[in-house]
């Protein structure tokens, strides 16, 4: 029998048939049931965990605080990225996932708590589709991702997120160890056709 389902954050969970979870990080504004179909049109087997962002901007939930546009506030981050590694870790119990094959596939505001859960808590991911990442933060020492596979997915003419901070990211994961998949697509900040395509193709290839 499982445990007590984790309460520390809303969210959504979808049992699926393989060994493979998907954490569902959404961006800013969404909530826990916006990324919940494409993760069920990646992957139809993976089990589907998407939790809610605590933090509100404006009415907007998001899963940590911002000072400006592209500014983030370094200590909200880092505890709130503690607290999602945490949730993630309680769901893992909870609702008997293999903690080895969960992979994040975050957007926005979530693929930047997704980033700062690798170079944070490189225990709880096995890989992870950053879909509009930017820099969340640098780590005073770098953690051993040798073993973690990293999609990068970005638009080239994306307002929010610089192409040199996008290739600051994967150079970041890169000198820790990380397996990273950069990729630059004539998009802006929206999600397309081929981001869809390319990280479908990504988890295909991940171990289940």
């Amino acid at each position: 029998m499982n445990a007590k389902p984790p309460s520390t954050f809303h969210h959504v969970f979808v049992r699926g048939k393989s060994p493979r979870t998907l954490l569902l990080l959404h961006g800013t504004g969404g909530n826990e049931h916006d990324l919940v179909s494409l993760g069920r049109n990646l992957d139809p087997e993976a089990s589907l965990l998407s939790p809610r962002g605590k933090i509100l901007e404006n009415g907007l939930p998001r899963f940590f605080r911002r000072l400006a546009e592209g500014v983030f506030d370094e200590e909200d981050l880092i505890r709130r990225t503690h607290e999602l590694a945490d949730f993630v870790k309680e769901a893992a119990t909870s609702y008997s996932l293999e903690s080895e094959r969960i992979y994040a596939v975050g957007y926005s505001n979530g693929a930047n708590i997704a980033a700062s859960l690798l170079l944070l808590r490189p225990d709880i991911l096995a890989g992870a589709a950053l879909l509009r990442a930017m820099v969340p933060l640098v780590p005073e020492v770098l953690p051993k991702l040798n073993k973690i596979s990293v999609l990068l997915l970005c638009g080239r003419y994306d307002p929010l997120v610089p192409e040199e901070n996008a290739r600051q990211l994967a150079a970041l994961l890169t000198d820790a160890g990380a397996a990273v998949a950069l990729h630059f697509e004539n998009a802006g900040h929206q999600l397309t056709e081929h981001t869809f395509d390319a990280t479908h193709r990504w988890l295909a290839d991940q171990p289940f």
